[in-house]
């Protein structure tokens, strides 16, 4: 037998065998049903997997759906009634975009992700998005931000929304000039308090928050705070989002919990904003390997009912395999031509795929739905996430971006840019989805809504009814929790008399008062993101414990010791590892459980505060647009009171960062009494009085005596700043924040010993408070010209008059946010630049800001004035040993 001979035969042999095994798993499958065959499978993988074989499963399944006809649910609604009710949506969101893009062609607004959503949205609003009702806390949903037109649209044939609010789209400033209101451009509470509940439209967001919701919602459940076990979140988000970090960096948290109230629908439209998603491979597939192997259960949901005849008549699988071959980049070309063009290329590869849709016309083959697009397919998946327990779901819908839109848009490259259409393509998208307009009406870009008492009209109400109302609804009805008394949990803070603490330790002290209180002590939830012991709160462990949803089903190397660590399923501390943005988004779903549940909750989570504005900053932006309520401690605050830690750890920006979010009220305080008034009166004005703010509030590692709160200082405590010593008539006004009071506290002593300068001292809590009230107060005096001026708290502590130092351990950016409402000489010290490893006099000599600088800036100040000779400053850099020739410390 010659070798060719030879390897005909071998082959033949090994397909033969391949056969044998095959057949034997159908026949297992036959006799013994589905479960047996996956406890032998099970037990060949590991066997396969042991040394001398080294076999590993291939990731993925074949590229067809994973639920097949047999398995399929049926489907429950009249689904005539929904296609049209999805085209009407359809025509309304489109015509939305391309109505503000014709009058105002600045607007932008997104016609073809809705377009290639829309069934997905719809199948959840007519069979599964469940509203907050007497019986049910309902569902939440995060909803994928370009697809924001068509949520309107709906909400327009339901009612909630006029022909008026849809006529301005993203006219948010002109639309209530008119008398109507306006309608953002995405998913905003901020601005849609009434009706959105999550902001997705900084992609990855949705995501993470998804799943920190539901977690939150075990929580609640677990510590029997609430009921939370017939509820579900829903996501639906886009396959290029998924290239967000966010959006996958706590998938295996949500499978490690359990979390079987969560379901993603990914709209895998093949598409970014530029081009293909995986132009060179397919999206679907390194997505089912992603979820499966962080332990999701994964549906396809890849073709739709058309497909099904096609794959059955599927003999030998090229249909399968051509599919598992062609790349993403391929099908998008796919999607943007005709049936004519499919014919050729796709089902023209070879004979036996021609074969199949030789009876099918060019139409027919155009209009093979792809699954995300039938509602058939789309309910079984729903149908079938909804029953799946132990784990969350993902369903991998895939879809055409721009679907209807022909050649307008249908799968093109510039899809998502497309703003406008012309008149042909308008009346080809009402052909194809058969919407009863006219010419005339389609020409006028006119808005379409069946009559009320219509049947599609009566069946949306309908199902709605049934789902417990409509959604996207947000509603802030929750119970008021009462604050104790300050002097109850706070009274050693604010009679300190000398006592020696830092603010991170009176912080923690509070804490541990707060929780032992019958009514808010439940309600409040410690949040670290693995630095616990670092901050001091290990005592909380054993007293409160930290959550788990399992338990703990280890005894802990220091269970004998009283700070030993416990976990619980109701415990009270989230402790999320080292991940400050999951830390930030548990943060997120208590702080907005008012609104999400209907139920108050206090978070306070507390972290290095470099690690906030800075690394997840975007997060907090997201929490701030959904109305959250609650406290974020930024601890070893500061570029010079964190020592040894250096560059990346040492924080003196996050101030500056803060005051440009217009909800969160930054605080600095030095003392731990300040901090006991900004603690009581932020929990009074979030938990009793439902404003809609949070608070950033830095906390220092640096253990010194404490003083006594002077008294009737309170409010001046709270609008940023109160005289701490000397008197109005002073030569020289010296303003701290932070641990760097005690800096001007002992350069106003200096200042006297040394110089014979008389000085105030002030204790400025917050710059940035300082000014937002200075800043309102000059727009009243100049849109009010004929009216007698106001005043502002900070032109009340600081007249014009003598001249004013302020220094800051952050950038002098922070100090400089109230210099031009200062009448006087203004002076900045701070800490800009990058920092470094040393001990914190060090440190503050470094960036000039210690006593010794200040002393000279007060010198300096008074020389400009012509109160003193210039030849009292060259003293003092000569007195303190000041290096004058040295660089500055911003460009080391």
């Amino acid at each position: 037998m010659n070798g060719f001979a030879h390897a005909v035969n071998h082959t033949a042999q090994d397909q033969q065998e391949l056969d044998e095994w095959s057949d034997a798993l159908a026949s297992l499958v036959a006799n013994a049903g589905p479960a047996r065959a996956r406890e032998i499978l099970d037990l060949l993988a590991r066997e396969g997997g042991a040394p001398g074989i080294d076999w590993k499963p291939r990731h993925g399944t074949p590229y067809i759906n994973s639920i097949s006809v047999e398995q399929q649910s049926a489907f429950p609604g009249d689904l005539a009634t929904e296609e049209r009710l999805a085209s009407l949506v359809r025509w309304n969101a489109l015509f939305m975009v391309v109505r503000a893009n014709q009058a105002y062609g600045e607007l932008g607004g997104h016609i073809a992700s809705y377009a290639s959503a829309a069934d997905l949205f719809e199948v959840g609003f007519n069979h599964f998005f469940r509203a907050r009702s007497e019986q049910s806390g309902g569902d939440l949903v995060f909803y994928q931000p370009h697809s924001a037109p068509g949520i309107y649209a709906r909400a327009y044939l339901e009612g909630r929304l006029t022909e008026q609010d849809l006529a301005h789209y993203r006219q948010e400033i002109g639309g209530p000039k008119e008398g109507t209101r306006g309608l953002s451009s995405y998913p905003h509470p901020w601005l849609m308090p009434d009706f959105w509940q999550f902001p997705t439209g900084s992609m990855g967001i949705g995501p993470i928050s998804s799943i920190f919701q539901a977690r939150f919602m075990r929580y609640l459940q677990h510590r029997s705070l609430q009921d939370t076990s017939d509820r579900h979140v829903w996501g639906v988000f886009g396959d290029g989002e998924m290239d967000e970090p966010e959006s996958m960096s706590a998938l295996t948290l949500a499978a490690r919990e359990g979390l079987d109230n969560l379901t993603w629908v990914v709209n895998c439209n093949l598409q970014r904003l530029d081009g293909p998603v995986r132009g060179n491979g397919r999206i679907i597939d390194e997505l089912e390997a992603l979820f499966s192997g962080a332990g999701w259960n994964v549906i396809k949901l890849v073709w739709g009912s058309d497909w099904d005849a096609l794959l059955a008549k599927d003999a030998d699988g090229s249909l399968v395999r051509t599919l598992s071959q062609t790349v993403d980049g391929q099908f998008q070309t796919f999607a943007a031509k005709d049936g004519a063009y499919n014919r050729e290329h796709f089902f023209g590869q070879s004979e036996s795929l021609a074969k199949l849709v030789e009876s099918l016309s060019d139409e027919q083959i155009d209009r093979l739905k792809r699954g995300g697009h039938d509602m058939v397919k789309i309910h079984a998946a729903y149908h079938a996430a909804r029953r799946t327990k132990g784990k969350p779901t993902v369903i991998l819908a895939q879809t055409k971006k721009g679907f209807g839109m022909g050649e307008a848009g249908q799968g093109k490259m510039t899809t998502h840019q497309q703003k406008k259409l012309d008149r042909q393509a308008l009346i080809a998208f009402r052909n194809r989805f058969q919407l009863p307009l006219s010419d005339e009406q389609v020409e006028s870009l006119s808005f379409f809504k069946p009559a009320d008492d219509s049947l599609e009209l009566r069946y949306l109400h309908q199902r709605r009814k049934a789902l417990g109302g409509y959604v996207p609804s947000r509603s802030q009805l929750a119970a008021r929790v009462s604050v104790p008394s300050m002097s109850g949990y706070a009274g050693f803070a604010t009679a300190a008399e000398g006592k020696e603490m830092s603010t991170t330790m009176a912080f923690v002290r509070m804490l541990t008062h707060l929780l032992k209180d019958g009514q808010l002590g439940p309600r409040i939830v410690p949040i670290v993101a693995d630095e616990a012991r670092t901050f001091g709160m290990a005592n909380l462990f054993k007293q409160i414990g930290i959550y788990s949803s399992v338990g703990q089903h280890y005894e802990p190397e220091d269970i004998g010791s009283i700070l030993s660590y416990r976990e619980a399923t109701d415990g009270q501390i989230l402790e999320e590892g080292i991940s400050e943005a999951s830390a930030i988004s548990s943060w997120v779903a208590a702080a907005t459980s008012y609104s999400v549940h209907g139920l108050r909750m206090l978070p306070f989570y507390i972290y290095y505060s470099m690690f906030g504005f800075q690394r997840v900053g975007d997060l907090i932006w997201a929490a701030a647009d959904q109305r959250a309520r609650g406290f974020l401690l930024g601890a070893t605050a500061g570029r010079t009171t964190l020592g040894g830690e250096g560059l990346q750890h040492q924080d003196g920006s996050s101030h500056l960062a803060a005051a440009a979010v217009p909800n969160c009220r930054a605080y600095d305080p030095a003392f731990a009494g300040e901090f006991a008034v900004i603690l009581d009166h932020g929990m009074r004005r979030m938990l009793e009085q439902d404003v809609d703010e949070f608070y950033y509030v830095t906390l220092m590692n640096e253990n010194y005596a404490q003083p006594s709160l002077p008294e009737g200082v309170e409010g001046a405590i709270i609008k940023g700043m109160y005289r701490l010593q000397g008197t109005q008539d002073a030569q020289v006004r010296l303003l701290g924040s932070g641990t760097l009071v005690r800096e001007a506290l002992a350069a106003a002593q200096l200042l006297m010993d040394d110089w014979q300068v008389q000085s105030a001292v002030y204790s400025v809590t917050s710059f940035s408070e300082l000014a937002r009230q200075a800043r309102e107060v000059e727009r009243w005096n100049r849109l009010h010209p004929q009216s007698i001026k106001r005043v502002s708290h900070l032109h009340d502590c600081l007249p014009k008059g003598a001249p004013v130092i302020a220094v800051s351990d952050y950038v002098r950016a922070v100090p400089q946010m109230i210099g031009s409402y200062v009448d006087s000489g203004y002076t900045v010290l701070g800490t800009d630049g990058f920092g470094r490893s040393d001990t914190r006099a060090a440190l503050r000599d470094f960036f000039e800001v210690d006593r010794h600088h200040i002393v000279l800036a007060a010198l300096t100040a008074l020389v400009e004035q012509g109160s003193l000779a210039p030849a009292v400053c060259q003293r003092a850099i000569h007195l303190y040993g000041l290096q004058p020739e040295r660089d500055a410390p911003w460009t080391c």
